[in-house]
């Protein structure tokens, strides 16, 4: 199957679930954009590394890539293979210069080692295909809110699974009409609310 590469361009508070944040993955080659919902000590522990900031004591991500290290085994990328029932499937494949192997890991776990490791991120196309976002242009996102990321530090918060924004049944786009929803599908994408823009596609696509 092929795979896309991706970057992150986008971390933000998420305006559809409580306590949550929203990664935005983006295509290197391309314009397209793939939104996946996070906890925030995941999205906590991808902001320290793409702001630079030395926690005082390691984090286990961290602690996770001295102790390969220390084996001379490292990540060498990280690739988002399933989407079932808008939970996002990603294994983190490594090697130790002889053997490769493939480890199953939450998505946002895979991102947050990746960033450490300086490793590549896939998505198969038909991920891309079904949960991404066509954008206009190829600039980057804003990291926003990666202060609120850093200050939660909630140890009772309820694991979030990595996820597709809710395709709820109660769709607060279902009313407008396609001229309408096209209008503010463009404008969410240039306000990069890709969360927003994800309901909207859904509401169009189930149109057709």
């Amino acid at each position: 199957m092929k795979k896309i590469r991706l970057d992150i361009v986008g971390l933000s508070y998420s305006q559809t679930q409580s306590g949550a944040y929203a990664l935005v993955l983006g295509e290197v080659e391309g314009n397209r954009r793939l939104p996946i919902i996070i906890g925030s000590h995941e999205a906590q522990a991808i902001a320290i590394r793409i702001e630079k900031m030395i926690p005082s004591r390691p984090l286990t991500h961290d602690l996770f890539q001295s102790f390969a290290e220390s084996f001379g085994i490292k990540l060498v990328e990280v690739l988002i293979y399933n989407l079932i029932e808008g939970i996002f499937y990603a294994k983190i494949i490594c090697s130790d210069g002889n053997k490769i192997v493939e480890i199953d890991a939450r998505t946002s776990d895979a991102v947050a080692l990746a960033v450490r490791f300086e490793a590549p991120i896939y998505a198969y196309e038909f991920i891309m295909s079904s949960a991404g976002i066509i954008i206009e242009g190829h600039e980057f996102a804003f990291l926003e809110n990666l202060d609120k990321a850093n200050k939660v530090q909630d140890p009772n918060m309820v694991e979030i699974e990595e996820k597709a924004p809710s395709k709820s049944p109660n769709n607060p786009f279902s009313s407008l009409t396609d001229e309408q929803l096209e209008q503010a599908l463009n404008q969410a994408l240039m306000e990069e609310n890709y969360e927003q823009a994800a309901l909207i596609r859904d509401e169009i696509s189930k149109r057709k």
